[in-house]
């Protein structure tokens, strides 16, 4: 991004200027400028680790457990834990994760 040196708007290409002589023009100022060099900036994205909900078989014993049914085999009882993971007017979202020991499936409810 590139600012008018005499306003500090932000400059913006000049649509009818042409493909091989572009410029950059101030909205607000009469301030042109010719683009001289190829500007290329590549960013690179690192991805996150994802961060477990339930960490650890030793955490699992105190969770806190509730009555419902899980998606996959039907189990009747699920480890929960809420979070706020959107804005504050929203409500918070419920993770389960099943605790029949063959099943362990971890699934959210909005």
């Amino acid at each position: 991004m590139e600012f008018c040196p005499a306003c500090g708007m932000l400059l913006q290409i000049d649509p009818a200027s042409g493909r091989h002589r572009l410029r950059l023009f101030c909205p607000t100022c009469p301030y042109v400028c010719p683009i001289q060099n190829k500007i290329v900036k590549r960013a690179r994205l690192v991805k996150k680790e994802v961060e477990p909900i339930f960490s650890g078989a030793d955490a699992m014993k105190f969770a806190p457990k509730t009555a419902t049914s899980c998606p996959r085999c039907h189990h009747g009882e699920a480890y929960f834990k809420q979070m706020q993971i959107r804005s504050a007017d929203e409500p918070m979202t419920t993770f389960y994760k099943c605790c029949k020991e063959e099943c362990q499936l971890e699934w959210r409810d909005d």
